[in-house]
């Protein structure tokens, strides 16, 4: 990796020049996002399982950090709708002291995954699996914001899935008219504003139309202030959380579950940042950027953080040019804190609910989904595992599945790929070098083709078709040209093969070995004090070497 390749966009921002024209731009870009991010960050805070300061706390610090030192230009951070089944479980199994030594050491798991350059990894996540346990996130908060959606009288909605949709039928008798009137307010006036006027902030429209609809009439509904009494203005006092290795060891798996997810949010946010701004973010910077501002989130008692797309775009759409748009973000959150942070306990509980239907909707992806419903039966085994595993088992548990099922897929897929065989015909019959590849040779000398990456997944294949050739002849010619990939199985097998044919008293050619694979032939040493194995540059060589081996066998 180059020193460039790890350095944050906003030192880059400021060699080139920065100008009061550009401040201009990306001030009244912050502002507006900071506009949209106020309501989501109390939202997404208490839908974790946590409160809304912790969320405004998240949006202030980790928002600053990611701005400062990630590698985007335009990026914007803080909580976002993918963590909040991690969090919450989390929490609930380990206390909130649990949720932030997660978050620390997702932190350091992001930076040192940076540092090793692992950015350009996170592409190879398979698809359906990232809309597989997005689905199921967005399926999972929408039905935890039921309660507070219809007003409920229940005293504790449980946490897994088919028994909280149990006790949210059993209750539905207890709803409340005058909550559901308030949640429906609020979700008109942002589906009604999103489609009239799409530029206006919705989620702050609601939030403040029906805070004040409650705050003017006295309707006896729950709001912050009711949900969450004792909450305080201004940042908390930065700390570290107690630490022991036996709480490090059983909270490493939640750890990497949360570096998995904000590595997958913040370089896909990234992507489509750079193609609505025709930029291009530094991968392994964003990920050391994004492990320092969960670092900094989880010392200021914060949730996990990662790129948020929907408030990028909006910063995007509003004129940002560089990062200080986000940093000006951060700033204007931390104004409201320390100066209008008592206004949080007017805000209904159903608003903030209407508001994680509206986030539940776009997570979703439901286009994206049905369309993977028509991809080929492999695909769609991936999603729907992937999907279902999120919603009735863990996060954790279904990424790891989903990825490891989609590779094996893939492997299986690929080793259908691999032709090895005796000749392999193009379309019109015949391909560059031969109609057959064992005209000219005489008897005695057999010839194979490898055709595709030669992996564990196929190298039996090698054997078994010593095997089916009985007496083995006099010289085999392996040709190699179009194997690209070999990797230490292949290279087993090729061994085991010339061994099994030096054993029948046959002679082997290797042919037209390219790099990759060479290199791992001369690691395993194959070749070195083998009397009967040789090396060819082609397969006219190898024919010329073969028919003079052939003689020599016969004499």
């Amino acid at each position: 990796m180059s020193a460039r390749s790890l350095t944050p966009k906003l030192l880059s921002v400021w060699r080139e020049g920065y100008s009061f024209a550009t401040f201009r731009a990306d001030a009244l870009a912050g502002l507006t996002v900071a506009i949209v991010a106020l309501p989501l960050a109390m939202a997404l805070g208490i839908a974790s399982g946590a409160s809304p300061d912790r969320g405004l706390v998240t949006a202030v610090v980790a928002g600053f950090l990611i701005s400062a030192l990630g590698g985007s230009r335009v990026q914007i951070g803080g909580p976002t709708g993918a963590f909040v089944v991690v969090v919450f479980n989390v929490i609930a199994a380990h206390g909130y002291d649990g949720l932030l030594i997660a978050t620390l050491l997702a932190g350091l798991i992001l930076i040192a995954a940076g540092a090793l350059g692992l950015g350009q990894m996170i592409k190879y996540v398979p698809h359906p699996v990232v809309t597989g346990f997005t689905a199921g996130i967005a399926v999972i908060i929408a039905s935890s914001q039921v309660k507070d959606f219809l007003g409920l009288s229940v005293a504790e909605v449980p946490a897994d899935f088919l028994a909280r949709w149990h006790t949210l039928l059993e209750a539905l008798d207890t709803f409340d008219p005058v909550t559901l009137a308030v949640g429906i307010a609020a979700l008109t006036i942002i589906v009604g504003l999103r489609r009239l006027a799409p530029r206006f902030p919705a989620f702050l429209i609601a939030i403040v139309a029906t805070s004040a609809a409650v705050a003017h009439f006295r309707l006896p509904v729950d709001t912050v202030g009711t949900s969450f009494p004792g909450i305080t203005a201004g940042l908390p006092v930065p700390s570290i959380p107690d630490l022991s290795l036996m709480r490090i060891s059983a909270l490493l798996p939640s750890a990497f579950t949360i570096a998995f997810l904000a590595g997958i949010e913040a370089l896909l946010s990234a992507v489509v940042a750079d193609g609505m701004a025709g930029t291009r973010h530094r991968p392994n910077q964003e990920l050391v950027g994004q492990g320092v501002a969960n670092l900094g989130s989880a010392l200021f008692g914060g949730l996990p953080a990662t790129g948020a797309i929907a408030r990028t775009a909006t910063n995007i759409r509003s004129g940002a040019r560089t990062p200080v748009a986000g940093i000006v973000h951060a700033m204007a959150i931390l104004s409201f804190i320390l100066f209008a942070g008592h206004l949080m306990s007017f805000v209904p509980m159903a608003s903030l609910a209407a508001i994680l239907f509206i986030v539940a909707w776009g997570m979703s992806e439901h286009r994206r989904f049905l369309l993977l419903l028509r991809m080929p039966n492999s695909d769609r085994a991936v999603l729907l595992l992937t999907f279902i595993l999120t919603i009735s088992v863990d996060l954790t548990v279904a990424i790891a599945v989903g990825v490891t099922l989609a590779s094996l897929l893939f492997m299986a897929r690929m080793a259908e790929a691999v032709e090895v065989g005796r000749g392999m015909p193009t379309e019109s019959g015949r391909d560059a070098e031969d109609i057959d590849q064992r005209d000219d040779l005489p008897p005695g000398v057999e010839v194979f083709r490898i055709a595709g990456p030669f992996f564990f997944g196929v190298a039996g294949e090698l054997l078994d078709t010593l095997r089916r050739l009985g007496e083995a002849p006099r010289v085999i010619i392996l040709r190699m040209r179009l194997v690209p990939l070999l990797d230490a199985s292949g290279a087993q097998a090729i061994a085991d093969f010339v061994d099994q044919a030096s054993a029948a008293g046959a002679y082997v050619i290797l042919s037209g070995v390219q790099s990759q694979p060479a290199a791992i032939l001369a690691r395993m040493r194959l070749g070195e004090g083998a009397s009967r194995l040789f090396y060819a540059s082609d397969y006219k060589s190898a024919q010329a070497l073969g028919i003079e081996l052939a003689e020599i066998a016969e004499i």
